[in-house]
């Protein structure tokens, strides 16, 4: 064969070896990797969430705060603001602008239910009370008998909010009509009067008494038998809903009831 016609053979060959080579790899390769569309992350969430929380929530809801906005980066999660639930629930059904109600008892929550701002509130803890007394007890106090003694100064939580109904029905339930100097509108406000020494005794929840070392804690017979349980909500006229129900999510997860449980609140 002449050599030009030679080479044209070969170029030939090489054309059409190219030509099978690019079809074998389009029929290899999968269709999606190359047509399928990308789809973009979920979008990170983020926003500002108001809470309003009982006052025995203040240490373990700190806590929670700090934990989610470590989560979302995004989120400012306001200062939590804390007080009995009774004035919490007023202040909401009032027009304070929050996206998160947290309750120390079903009662008061039941009052923003009633009203339609929140609906289906879920348990996330439980409390009990708890007899305390100034670190040195210096009235001698041994018992719920003890709250009778009117030489002794006592302050309970006023009947309205939740530890004052729970006091109320403890002391009833043990037949001690107790001689009261001064009814507070939170529970902090008794653990506090407490641990400074201006009353020889007082009925906080369990965990109130954990805060801190100025009170000695006496179990009373019967406080497992007054349990308050705590329901949280998101509010219908949060601000940023996904955020709000982000947040009782976080509460009612299981890192959320870890926080819960280490401070000594009760499983829902």
């Amino acid at each position: 064969m002449p050599r030009s016609a030679l080479l044209r053979a070969s170029v030939v060959l090489v054309s059409l070896a190219l030509v099978l080579t690019g079809c074998a790899t389009g029929a290899d390769q999968d269709p999606a990797a190359t047509s399928a569309p990308t789809t973009s992350a979920e979008p990170e969430l983020a926003g500002d969430l108001t809470v309003y929380a009982a006052a025995s929530l203040k240490a373990a809801f700190d806590e929670l705060a700090t934990e989610f906005e470590a989560q979302h980066p995004s989120v400012d999660v306001q200062p939590i603001t804390y007080d009995g639930s009774s004035t919490l629930a007023t202040q909401i059904i009032e027009g304070a602008p929050v996206d998160v109600f947290a309750s120390a008892d079903e009662k008061n929550m039941q009052k923003v239910v009633d009203v339609g701002l929140g609906s289906g509130p879920q348990l996330f803890a439980t409390n009990t009370l708890v007899l305390v007394v100034p670190a040195d007890n210096p009235g001698g106090v041994e018992s719920l008998d003890d709250l009778a003694n009117a030489e002794l100064t006592v302050v309970l939580c006023a009947v309205e909010v939740p530890c004052g109904a729970a006091s109320a029905t403890l002391l009833s339930n043990a037949g001690v009509t107790a001689s009261v100097d001064s009814y507070e509108q939170n529970v902090t406000a008794v653990l506090t009067k407490v641990a400074a020494g201006e009353a020889d005794a007082g009925l906080v929840y369990v965990t109130d008494a954990a805060t801190t070392d100025d009170v000695d804690a006496i179990e009373v017979d019967g406080a497992a038998d007054v349990v308050n349980r705590y329901p949280i909500v998101a509010l219908s006229a949060a601000a940023d809903p996904e955020v709000a129900d982000a947040f009782v999510a976080f509460v009612l997860s299981d890192t959320g009831q870890e926080v819960l449980a280490a401070l000594g609140f009760g499983a829902p």
